[in-house]
């Protein structure tokens, strides 16, 4: 029988940007609301512009647990959030992606550029190493991940995911499906455990 995933944190990834389109903003507040009164805590960039800002917005407001983590570049430039229930200011981006894997039970990806790319790229990589077995979900509002979700699908089909890791990106275009397949979520068996031949 297989046992639910308790998921009491999730790093939350998406862009700090804010796009003309206002429903990604809206999505990412009603992102940070949903989780807090799920109980869930978020782990977040621990800035307060684009969607990032907009997550914790909502999650506060809900009265939720918020822990930013910001790079003592970003912090100088004003751009953190002090509102966050913790806000921690770390060297740089190793150390703070290194404290999203610490911290939370999972990994939430909304739309955003390339940080948020780098930040899903890298919790699917250290899942399939072995560094990590907690689940790293994609919410793909508005269709945004179509693409990203065909290339991943074509890099399995040329052979440069293996079998064992190709289900290991989680993907609904709703948060409420999303989460209860993230907290369902089995580990992969990581490189690191697998025999030569499998490689």
């Amino acid at each position: 029988m297989k046992r639910s995933y308790q998921v009491k944190r999730l790093a939350v990834y998406c862009g700090s940007a804010t796009p003309a389109d206002g429903r990604y903003v809206e999505l990412a507040r009603q992102v940070g609301e949903t989780l807090a009164r799920r109980g869930i805590g978020v782990v977040y960039g621990g800035g307060k512009l684009g969607l990032m800002g907009a997550v914790a917005s909502g999650a506060l407001a809900a009265d939720g647990e918020v822990i930013g983590v910001i790079p003592q570049a970003l912090e100088a430039a004003e751009l953190a959030n002090h509102a966050c229930t913790e806000l921690r200011v770390v060297r740089g981006m190793h150390e703070r992606k290194q404290a999203f894997t610490d911290l939370a039970d999972g990994f939430l990806t909304l739309p955003g550029g390339v940080g948020t790319m780098d930040e899903l790229w890298e919790a699917m990589s250290w899942a399939q190493l072995g560094y990590h077995a907690k689940p790293v979900g994609l919410l793909n509002a508005f269709g945004f991940y179509d693409a990203l979700i065909a290339f991943n699908r074509q890099m399995g089909e040329a052979g440069f995911i293996r079998p064992a890791h190709r289900d290991i990106l989680i993907a609904e275009s709703e948060l409420e499906p999303l989460l209860a397949r993230m907290s369902a979520y089995q580990p992969h068996t990581p490189i690191v455990a697998m025999a030569a031949g499998d490689l």
